[in-house]
């Protein structure tokens, strides 16, 4: 089970009441959100391995290169040139974030980021990695690019309306919603746009022609392909907007594609019975009022652990 961290702690964070807080009145609804959430998935879905995939650059240098806009609506200050932009991020989430990754290092569930890369990035690699093992995974995130993972072996476990009714997707779900293959996902999204990450589309391209799109010709470099050759297999209206965008559909393909061979090192990663600092777990749940919500999580691992 791979988790995209920073989609899940937001959703906590905007899912729990910011009443809820430890003894010294620091606010922990994401803290107790995020815990109870794996707490959840770990119960339900039983995985074997467990990781905690981290942001380790939320907009990496080489995606806004490529399209200037992307997430450039999440940027909190501008800051130097040269220097890493800031994600605009709650002031009362800030200091929860360490709070949650220790209690997931005391819990001994693994957590992993790769620098200058996004939590995407991570998942792409591993799941990539484990699918061409043969093994299974599933992947627990809110962003919809991560559809482009899917396979027969990985699955999406889309948290778009909560933990509580997650949707599974499959190969087969990702057509019978999409209409398209999941792993043209991102050029669907390439050339529909996405406001949420800062991606224009094509002008003219909606989702059910960029649908059409991808399904009839494939990825985005085969539209292009076919828009710039003599033979009529596209529309001439289609055919006019896709040029006109080339500049753009030249690279935004690989801004949104996450990136499958970053340098991982192979990772202990098995799901223990029991803490691995049950002491730091303890005081954790101390320090912030966490109890009732570590003990779910203990009970989950005493469950599904080895």
């Amino acid at each position: 089970m791979l988790i995209d961290s920073a989609s899940m702690y937001f959703r906590a964070f905007y899912g729990v009441p910011e009443s809820v807080t430890s003894p010294d009145g620091m606010p922990v609804n994401a803290v107790r959100g995020f815990t109870d959430m794996m707490s959840t998935l770990l119960s339900k879905y039983r995985p074997t391995h467990f990781v905690a995939c981290l942001d380790n650059d939320w907009r990496p240098a080489f995606r806004v290169a490529l399209v200037p806009s992307y997430k450039a609506h999440r940027v909190a200050v501008p800051t130097p040139k040269g220097q890493p932009d800031i994600e605009e991020i709650p002031d009362l989430l800030t200091p929860q974030v360490p709070v949650l990754l220790a209690v997931l290092k005391a819990a001994g569930l693994c957590s992993v980021g790769a620098d200058g890369y996004e939590a995407d990035d991570v998942i792409a690699t591993l799941a990539n990695r484990h699918d061409q093992r043969g093994e299974r995974v599933d992947v627990v995130s809110g962003d919809r690019d991560l559809i482009g993972v899917v396979t027969e072996r990985v699955r999406l476990l889309y948290t778009g309306r909560g933990v509580a009714k997650l949707e599974e997707l499959t190969p087969q779900a990702v057509v019978e919603k999409y209409g398209i293959p999941s792993e043209l996902y991102p050029d669907f999204a390439v050339l529909r746009g996405d406001p949420s990450d800062g991606l224009p589309g094509v002008p003219g391209i909606g989702e059910k022609t960029a649908a059409i799109a991808v399904t009839k010709f494939g990825s985005v470099e085969k539209i292009l392909d076919v828009a710039r050759s003599a033979d009529n297999a596209m529309s001439p209206t289609i055919r006019t907007r896709v040029l006109a965008a080339a500049d753009y559909l030249a690279v935004a393909a690989d801004v949104v594609r996450g990136q499958r061979d970053l340098q991982i090192a192979e990772l202990s990663c098995a799901i223990p019975a029991v803490p691995a600092d049950a002491e730091m777990l303890e005081a954790l749940a101390e320090r912030f009022g966490l109890a009732s919500s570590i003990g779910r999580l203990r009970t989950a691992l005493a469950a599904v652990g080895s």
